[in-house]
C-alpha cells in the first residue's frame, strides 16, 4: 500500500468506529438506566467477566469503575470454573461481556451464580443470545459492522463495549458525588497523583532556606542572599516578617537597563516589585504552576492569611516534584 492508501484505511476505521458509537448513543434507553441503578444500589462489588477481546475490555471497565468510586474487579470466566467463583460474595453483581452472547465459559458459570441470587447485567451484541436471556438487565452493544475489512476482527464492537462501560462508570461517579479529592485518593502514584495531592507546602522552601532581606538592605546584600538561597529572587520583609515586595533577577536587569549607577549601594526597597504575585501554602502545587505559567514568572513567594512570608519555590522545585 502507498501512503495515501494507508491513511485512507486508517480514517475509514475511525469513521466506522465513530459511527458505531453514534448508533450506540442513540440506542441508549431504559435498560441503561436500569443497569445504572442496579450497580449503584449493589451492596457488594461489581464483578466484571469476559473471554478473549471482551475480557480485555472488561478488565479495563473494572479498573475504571474501581478508580471512580464503584468497587469492582475482573474475574476470568475460565478460571472461575476452577475455583475463582469463590471470589464472588452474596451481595456482588456480575457484569458479563460477550459480543456473541454465546461464550461457553460464561454460560457455564452464570446459571450457578443465578441460583445463588447473584444479579446479572450482560453487555452483548446479540439481544436474543442465551446470555442476554439469562440477564436481569441486558445492554445492547451491537454494531452494524466491524472496522476490520473482513468484518471479523473485534474492532468497532470492542470500542462500543468500552464506551458503554465508560458511560456506566461516569454516571455512577456523578451519582456517588465522587470528587477530585476522592479521585486523588485512588490515584496516589505517578504524575497524576502528584498533581492531585501535592500542595505548595509540600514543595516550598521554608525557614532559613527562604531568601529574605529588609527594605534597607543594599542591592549587594540582596544579591548575596539570592546567590546563597539559589531561587533567583529574594523577599523584602519588615521586622514582623510581613512581605513588602520582591527583588528578582529581572528587577536587577531592568535597573541596569535604565542606567542606574552604583547599583550595588542602592536600597533594595527602592528597586523591589511592590506587589509580587504570591500564593498560599494549602493550594495544590499544580494550581500554583498554572499561575506561574499564566503570569510568565519563574518563582513564587508563599504567604499566610495575614501576609506573613512562610515559604518560596521556583519552577525547578515543581520540576523535581514532577508537577510540570
Amino acid at each position: 500500500m502507498n501512503d495515501a492508501t494507508i491513511l485512507t484505511l486508517a480514517r475509514d476505521v475511525m469513521a466506522i468506529e465513530g459511527e458505531a458509537l453514534q448508533q450506540l448513543s442513540q440506542r441508549l434507553d431504559a435498560s441503561f438506566v436500569a443497569a445504572h441503578h442496579l450497580m449503584l444500589t449493589c451492596q457488594g462489588r461489581i464483578v466484571v467477566s469476559g473471554i478473549g477481546k471482551s475480557g480485555h475490555i472488561g478488565n479495563k471497565i473494572a479498573s475504571t469503575l474501581a478508580s471512580t468510586g464503584t468497587p469492582a474487579f475482573f474475574m476470568h470466566p475460565a478460571e472461575a470454573s476452577h475455583g475463582d467463583l469463590g471470589m464472588i460474595a452474596g451481595d456482588d453483581l456480575l457484569l458479563a461481556l460477550s459480543n456473541s452472547g454465546e461464550s461457553e465459559e460464561l454460560l457455564v458459570i452464570v446459571p450457578l451464580l443465578k441460583r445463588r441470587g447473584t444479579r446479572l447485567i450482560t453487555m452483548t451484541g446479540n439481544p436474543h443470545s442465551r446470555l442476554a436471556r439469562l440477564s436481569d438487565v441486558h445492554l445492547d452493544a451491537s454494531v452494524s459492522r466491524e472496522a476490520c475489512p473482513h468484518n471479523l476482527a473485534p474492532t468497532a464492537s470492542t470500542t462500543a463495549a468500552l464506551a458503554l462501560g465508560d458511560a456506566l462508570a461516569v454516571t455512577l461517579l456523578q451519582a456517588r458525588g465522587f470528587s477530585v479529592a476522592d479521585f486523588a485518593r485512588t490515584h496516589p502514584g505517578g504524575s497524576l497523583g502528584k498533581r492531585l495531592l501535592l500542595t505548595v507546602q509540600d514543595i516550598m522552601h521554608q525557614g532559613d532556606r527562604v531568601p529574605r532581606v529588609g527594605p534597607d538592605a543594599t542591592v549587594a546584600q540582596a544579591l548575596v542572599e539570592m546567590s546563597g538561597k539559589a531561587l533567583g529572587m529574594t523577599a523584602i520583609v519588615d521586622q514582623q516578617g510581613m512581605l513588602q515586595g520582591a527583588f528578582t533577577d529581572g528587577d536587577l536587569r531592568r535597573a541596569l537597563e535604565k542606567g542606574q549607577t552604583a547599583i550595588h549601594a542602592i536600597r533594595v526597597g527602592d528597586l523591589m516589585s511592590v506587589h509580587p504575585v504570591v500564593t498560599q501554602p494549602d493550594i495544590l502545587a499544580a494550581e500554583a504552576a498554572a499561575i506561574m505559567q499564566e503570569r510568565q514568572i519563574f518563582g513564587l513567594f508563599v504567604v499566610d492569611a495575614q501576609g506573613r512570608l512562610v515559604g518560596a519555590f521556583n519552577m525547578h522545585d515543581l520540576l523535581r516534584a514532577g508537577i510540570v
